[in-house]
């Protein structure tokens, strides 16, 4: 694990000006690897690759990079961890190949090597960014695993290719413009997130999930390869569906799950898990105890404050396992002093609040081990998601009545008084509390013209077209109907949507950044790929068997720890962000929400900003989330100088 930063000119330069361009961006990604630093360069082709290191299987010299083939053919800088690297070291052995050391590094460097690109990412179980050049057929090749759990972003000029872990190590070349893409500003208020492959400035990109891209030397566009999408695991489950009885199945995912933890059990260093206490993170423990000869350690932050305080579930599944538990105990001021620094350590604009307890988690884990495994992935996986009921709720309405009827009923909602509204909403049996702009809200979702619009409107956490005109955002291929439309069941087009776009911009974003920020490496087994592929087999009458989500990791789980410790809603990791804003965040907001720092900063419009604050400090609706949103794009913009909007 660590960061990675490269760059290929495509005129050469001379050594050591490669050398000093590649380390100012190798410098800005210290917090990803403190463990080491590597530069290489090619003067001839123009190219320096760099890494930080944080040292996880082989900690021995022979495991840094950049590293070169036995050969001497490919260099390669490579963030992530190969799962099956002993197995394909004894391919290779089996081939005549020997090895140096022990690291899966070199592992992948010679299966590059002898068995070429498309076939070795096809062979690999890990998660990884990479980039390797081919001094033989001067090319470079840039590939990101198959769900997006290491990040990679890239941009390309006259001048050349240029790529690193962060958004940070571009910035620190000072070549790279700092446009700021209006687009992206768009989407990220509507989603509190830029989904791959646009970022928040318009010259820079994220390389998707499951591709590469290859420039070669003189060349016109990069060769583009999807190697793996969800969408193709879904359609082939959806042709080939899961057979066997429940039990069958039951022993099949356990089996499968069993292994893919062992495998990433696998370090030369301390290692834990997450614990939350719910379904996922409580299966991954209790596997990795299982597989364990001795206790493991596990990890729960818990609050001061007993009304968002979860710990004790926890505590709860790690004594039955008999895990060694840390509960680490933060108070809500601490999480509040943490808040205004989020800009910094999320590199780019990113707005889900359950960043501010993931942050505080990794830095206090950190302090005991260096990897940590987590159960992200299963809601998306096996169908968790509460959302999902709703989703099937709006798939019976939208069939049931006519588009022209909806729009109506929608246009009547929004041009109705708050007032008459929350009336008529409280009579409906919505809650007192914002009942009228919760009433609003279903109103415009339900009146979507298709299924995946209504879907994409329930995730947004504004539509209000003075924030984010639908008009002028990007559009994600996850949005696009035509991605998801061979998908019979309307729950599994839910899981396929969040597969593309929620789980790797919004959730693995989220863990990637807070965890390296401290030099943590946090492996997700649930999301090993062939899990997912399993998963996607199954009949979507199984995934939520008995109208509860993740009835398979459910009834594993049951195996090991009683249904009465984890049975319990799903609470998510939130903070209480609307009575925050409202009170001990209100200074931090006003500063931001300035009508004279909005216009200085000409991305934000300072009327509908203003508009949102108002009606929010006065309860008269929850704006939390765009507010944050807006938070977290101003105070990163601020923090940046030479931000300019994109005209």
């Amino acid at each position: 694990m660590c960061g990675i930063a490269g760059l290929m000119l495509s005129d050469g330069a001379p050594e050591r000006a490669l050398a000093a361009r590649v380390s100012a961006m190798n410098a800005a990604l210290a917090h990803r690897g403190p463990d080491g630093e590597g530069v290489w360069t090619a003067p001839e082709a123009g190219l320096a690759l760099a890494q930080r290191r944080l040292a996880i299987v082989d900690l021995s010299p022979t495991g840094a990079q950049p590293m070169l083939s036995a050969s001497g053919r490919f260099a390669m800088t490579y963030n992530g961890e190969i799962y099956n690297f002993r197995e394909l070291r004894r391919d290779l052995e089996a081939l005549g190949i020997g090895f140096r050391g022990t690291s899966d590094s070199e592992v992948l460097i010679e299966a590059w090597d002898r068995w070429g690109a498309e076939a070795t990412l096809d062979r690999l179980n890990g998660m990884f960014a990479l980039a390797i050049y081919d001094r033989r057929e001067r090319s470079l090749t840039l590939a990101r695993d198959r769900l997006g759990i290491k990040p990679l972003l890239w941009r390309r000029s006259s001048e050349g290719v240029f790529f690193g872990s962060e958004l940070k190590a571009l910035l620190a070349d000072p070549a790279c413009p700092r446009d700021i893409d209006q687009a992206s500003v768009a989407t990220f208020l509507r989603h509190g997130y830029v989904p791959a492959p646009w970022t928040i400035l318009a010259d820079v990109r994220t390389l998707e999930p499951g591709t590469s891209l290859t420039f070669r030397a003189g060349a016109g566009d990069p060769e583009h390869r999807r190697f793996w999408s969800p969408l193709d695991a879904v359609m082939a489950g959806q042709m080939n569906p899961a057979a066997g009885s429940w039990d069958d199945l039951l022993a099949e995912g356990e089996a499968l799950i069993g292994d893919a933890v062992e495998r990433q059990m696998i370090a030369d260093v301390p290692l834990g898990a997450f614990l939350s206490g719910g379904i996922d993170s409580s299966l991954v423990a209790a596997l990795m105890q299982r597989a364990s000869s001795g206790r493991i350690d596990t990890f729960t932050i818990g609050f001061e404050e007993k009304r968002w305080d979860e710990s004790p579930h926890a505590e709860a599944v790690a004594g039955h396992l008999g895990t060694r538990h840390h509960t680490l105990m933060t108070s809500g001021r601490q999480a509040l002093d943490l808040a205004v620094d989020m800009a910094a350590v999320y590199d780019e604009p990113f707005a889900d609040s359950s960043q501010i307890p993931t942050t505080l988690l990794c830095r206090e884990v950190r302090r005991h081990v260096t990897v940590a495994l987590s159960g992200d992935g299963g809601d998306e996986a096996f169908g968790g998601y509460q959302r999902y009921d709703w989703g099937l709720s709006l798939a019976r309405f939208q069939k049931r009545i006519p588009a022209f009827l909806r729009l109506a009923g929608a246009r009547t909602f929004q041009a109705a008084p708050i007032g008459l509204v929350d009336g008529a909403a409280r009579l409906a049996g919505l809650g007192a509390r914002h009942a009228g702009h919760k009433a609003k809200r279903l109103a415009g979702i339900a009146s979507a013209g298709d299924f995946v619009a209504g879907y994409r409107h329930f995730l947004s956490l504004t539509t209000d077209p003075g924030i984010s005109p639908e008009s002028a955002d990007h559009r994600p291929t996850a949005y696009d109907p035509a991605a998801t439309a061979g998908i019979v069941d309307n729950l599994v087009r839910m899981q396929a949507i969040d597969a593309l776009s929620y789980l790797p911009d919004d959730i693995l974003t989220k863990t990637d950044r807070a965890s390296m920020s401290v030099g943590l490496e946090v492996r997700v087994p649930l999301l090993d790929h062939r899990i997912w592929e399993w998963s996607q087999a199954l009949p979507a009458t199984l995934r939520r068997r008995g109208g509860s989500g993740k009835a398979v990791l459910r009834a594993i789980l049951a195996r090991h720890v009683p249904p009465a410790i984890t049975d319990r809603p799903k609470a998510g990791f939130a903070v209480p962000l609307a009575d925050w804003l409202r009170t001990d965040l209100r200074d931090f907001a006003e500063n931001l929400l300035s009508p004279a720092s909005l216009k200085a900063g000409g991305v934000i419009d300072a009327g509908a900003a203003g508009r949102l604050w108002r009606e929010h400090l006065a309860g008269r609706h929850d704006h939390g989330p765009v507010l944050w949103a807006i938070l977290m794009l101003e105070s990163w913009r601020a923090a940046l100088p030479g931000m300019a909007r994109n005209g």
